[in-house]
């Protein structure tokens, strides 16, 4: 069984920050620290343990924050000195959100310092919620940093729907100003920024489709197969629903004598089992297409009522007549971020976004 998420943020964790703060500071009570940051944590979720150890730390460190940021940066590793590192500073990051408003500069300073050791991502949102512009004007200069870790910052720290964290209705309704820091970035040596870049394009896309299509169709030309591939990524929500632009920059032309038929080999599904399935595309034109073929799952909800799931299958080029048949086993198990609930299920063919067909299946639940 997996080690519950909780278990990230433990007592001998903060043992650990205790002793590695109250080493550059005879003032910091390293018991108080300990005793307030693991009263009934084991009641705690990982949340509830972060928000608990921040207030610890408010309560022990210098009430003067220019103090307790210098023994926080004090307290990270550097060069060969270990220090505080991993989870242990998502409370710190916490802590310099909640209490370093004041002190902007600093608090973004101290932030960029902790993210190479663990993303800071969470704690400069309510900077960027407070001074938009000021906080931009900051981090658009990490995109050329020497650490791929703080370049990352600057666009996982600035998408506008950034899970688990606050969103930025600012940059929702216009995000204009987070496009400098992403065409900055588009080309980093960094796959793990390159990612996190696509990632804030496709939230922006949810918003903003057709500024999204345009954006990606100005950097597509003569890209490379990295910035292709980010682009690619950036757009997957958009070619998902057919966005007649955002096909049209990776060569998805809209569908011309393009006929697709399914069969459901499984229509009765146990709950565990796979959803086993047969579809045929053919080309009934006079020219080659190229065309892109997803699947969506329709899954039952509480209610009764149904929502679809689109899932990434294959893209391929049809010449003139052409008729080919794949199948596919798409398994119904369980998992953590669905319920799922017996009945009535649809399965739908996308093709270059369009519903070309769809049948009905039943989930059994054992």
């Amino acid at each position: 069984m997996a080690e519950p998420l909780k278990n990230l943020l433990h007592p001998a964790l903060v043992k650990t920050m205790a002793d590695q703060i109250g080493a550059h500071s005879t003032g910091f009570d390293t018991q108080r620290f300990t005793n307030l940051a693991t009263e009934d944590m084991q009641q705690l979720e990982l949340m509830q343990r972060a928000i608990q150890i921040r207030d610890a730390l408010a309560a022990t460190l210098p009430q003067d924050f220019e103090q307790a940021a210098a023994l926080l940066s004090a307290s990270l590793p550097n060069g060969g000195r270990t220090g505080m590192t991993g989870w242990a500073l998502l409370p710190v990051s916490q802590f310099v959100a909640q209490h370093g408003l004041g002190h902007f500069d600093l608090s973004l300073s101290l932030l960029k310092q902790l993210t190479p050791h663990f993303t800071a991502e969470f704690g400069i949102r309510p900077f960027i919620h407070a001074e938009q512009d000021r906080a931009l004007a900051t981090i658009g200069t990490w995109t050329t940093d020497d650490n791929h870790h703080v370049r990352r910052l600057a666009s996982e720290g600035t998408r506008p729907r950034l899970p688990w964290a606050i969103r930025l209705p600012s940059l929702m309704r216009d995000p204009q100003p987070i496009l400098p820091i992403l065409t900055a970035l588009l080309d980093d040596p960094e796959d793990y920024v390159r990612r996190s870049v696509a990632n804030s394009l496709n939230d922006i896309a949810k918003d903003h489709p057709d500024l999204v299509a345009a954006f990606v169709g100005g950097h597509i030309g003569a890209a490379s197969p990295q910035r292709r591939q980010l682009l690619r990524h950036a757009s997957r929500t958009l070619l998902k629903k057919g966005h007649a632009d955002a096909l049209a920059n990776f060569g998805f032309a809209p569908l011309l004598g393009i006929a697709a038929t399914l069969s459901i080999e499984t229509g009765h599904v146990n709950f565990g089992d796979a959803l086993a399935f047969t579809m045929t595309i053919v080309n009934e034109g006079t020219a080659a297409q190229k065309v892109m073929i997803d699947y969506a799952v329709h899954h039952r909800k509480a209610n009764g009522s149904l929502a679809p799931k689109v899932f990434k299958w294959k893209s391929l080029e049809l010449a003139p007549g052409e008729r080919v048949t794949m199948t596919r086993k798409h398994a119904m198990r369980a998992i953590t971020t669905r319920q799922y609930y017996p009945g009535g299920h649809r399965l739908d063919i996308l093709v270059n976004g369009a519903v070309l067909a769809g049948a009905d299946f039943q989930l059994v639940m054992a």
